[in-house]
């Protein structure tokens, strides 16, 4: 499919399913064409066929980052001048005997594989030249609330989203001392009706739909930080302020 001359893309890491499918639909409606990454290929097709704009799959394995790096690119060439890349991979599951091969892809994933197409992202907006946008590029990461506690039956998994949050506000202080403008989004949900739900009775659920449309606004309005839903800041406010001791028996 050829790419149109006056289009915008964006680029979402993790489409196949949940909140990247979910997003792949808001940022069609607001007009981008849009390039879906995830390892299931047919699954993206499927995704890509509903989308009311031109979409491009790459089938992408994260914890292979030279490779990842490499569908990145080929994306980048087949789209249009790609404004956003949402980084929405993620890996998670409960591990409460700390069996290896799960906190190894844990890490993989949402370390290895983050930080990956972090890099390449910023790489491509801050080498491109001029473009018709008042702004270089926004690059948009998916953590969790999670980020702001250890979770006893997955810590990888809370450790690997408080690196993406901290990698993230890492790379706007880095941005603020630089010519480029690209505009870097920390996105921190609670509870979404996925897949990838760790908890046995959660609270404050949302839909895909509900967190992509969140997540969507947060892009138009070039947000920094955003929970989804807005009352998970409260949560991770107090997480923040609670002695651990307090914390261990509300969780354990």
């Amino acid at each position: 499919m050829e790419a149109s001359t006056t289009a915008r893309g964006a680029i979402v890491i993790g489409a196949s399913s949940g909140i990247g499918e979910a997003l792949a639909h808001e940022l069609a409606a607001d007009g981008y064409e849009v390039g879906l990454a995830a390892r299931r290929t047919e699954r993206l097709k499927t995704v890509g066929e509903a989308l009311p704009t031109n979409a491009y799959v790459a089938t992408m394995d994260v914890t292979d980052t030279e490779d990842a790096r490499a569908g990145f690119d080929e994306l980048l060439e087949a789209m249009p001048p790609v404004d956003v890349v949402v980084l929405n991979a993620g890996f998670g599951t409960g591990n409460a005997d700390m069996e290896w091969p799960p906190e190894r892809e844990t890490v993989d994933v949402n370390v290895r594989g983050f930080t990956a197409l972090a890099t390449a992202a910023l790489n491509h907006f801050e080498s491109r030249g001029p473009t018709a946008s008042d702004h270089d590029g926004h690059l948009v990461g998916v953590s969790s609330v999670a980020s702001h506690f250890g979770n006893p039956s997955a810590p990888a998994y809370n450790a690997s989203k408080a690196f993406v949050s901290t990698y993230l506000e890492g790379l706007r202080h880095r941005n603020s001392t630089r010519d480029t403008e690209v505009t870097i989004t920390t996105v921190e949900p609670g509870y979404v009706d996925t897949k990838m739900l760790l908890a046995d009775d959660p609270f404050w659920v949302s839909s895909p739909e509900t967190a992509a449309s969140q997540i969507a606004r947060a892009i138009r309005k070039r947000r920094a930080h955003v929970y989804v839903t807005q009352r998970w800041r409260l949560v991770a406010w107090l997480f923040e302020l609670l002695p651990e001791s307090v914390i261990r028996r509300v969780i354990t």
